[in-house]
């Protein structure tokens, strides 16, 4: 009873804001916790360890996030790559991980501590691994937005855990051969990446311990994440799809 009271007395006085706080609804504790912010931009701790992916937007947006050690950057759209966040957020000991297409873009001040990866470059960034995976679209209709061969998703690993952050891709084969993926940030929304139905077969094709559905804002709103839930658990049940809060505004 008593620590029933002080959960209710934690809840109402500190009220869960997803883009501010850690979430930590991981299956094990070996797991890193997960902070989303908005859309395409997420925060991983690895133990001492912080990551930032694709961050955009306004640095307040981070102000409750340790500062970053690595911030990985997927592709140059600018719901992913934003140099006046990243000049923000940027300490001088932050290793910057980009494409060559984004390393060209960068202002002088954000290139003394990068990392360029191209597909399938695998590379020890500080204290945890980064393999470049490729990202792409498969559409005939969609080459134009993501051609192959340009962009990264990510694996970051600890050696313990193994976080996927797929960036703007469809299905593709790289995707689907993933294997031991501990956390997988799979992006649904049309026209510029997946449909629900094509991440759901991905998931259930590489098997991550998580899911999160993230990057589903598109041309006709929010990408049904409920039916993208049902039909891996129809499919899976040991999976566990976790809807983080993306689109807090919405």
């Amino acid at each position: 009873l008593l620590l029933l009271v002080i959960g209710l007395y934690y809840a109402f006085t500190n009220p869960t804001n997803s883009t501010q706080t850690m979430e930590t609804n991981n299956a094990t504790s070996t797991l890193p916790q997960v902070a989303p912010i908005s859309h395409a931009s997420v925060v991983l701790k690895f133990g001492n360890t912080t990551v930032y992916a694709d961050p955009v937007g306004a640095s307040s947006e981070y102000a409750a996030q340790p500062k970053p050690d690595i911030i990985v950057v997927t592709h140059e759209h600018g719901d992913h790559f934003s140099t006046s966040t990243l000049e923000a957020l940027m300490g001088s000991s932050t290793t910057l991980v980009v494409p060559q297409s984004v390393a060209d873009q960068l202002p002088a001040p954000l290139k003394t501590n990068v990392v360029v990866m191209k597909n399938s470059d695998k590379q020890t960034v500080g204290t945890l691994t980064v393999e470049a995976i490729p990202a792409y679209n498969l559409r005939a209709d969609a080459l134009k937005f993501h051609p192959k061969g340009r962009d990264n998703g990510y694996v970051v690993s600890d050696g313990t855990a193994h976080v996927y952050i797929a960036g703007d891709t469809e299905d593709t084969p790289e995707m689907r051969a993933l294997q031991n993926i501990d956390i997988a940030f799979l992006p649904m929304n049309l026209p510029y990446t997946m449909t629900v139905d094509q991440a759901a077969s991905a998931t259930l094709a590489f098997t991550p311990k998580q899911v999160y559905p993230y990057h589903y804002r598109g041309t006709d709103g929010l990408s049904d994440v409920a039916k993208f839930k049902q039909l891996v658990n129809a499919g899976n049940p040991n999976i566990e799809v976790v809807l983080g809060n993306w689109y807090p505004a919405q």
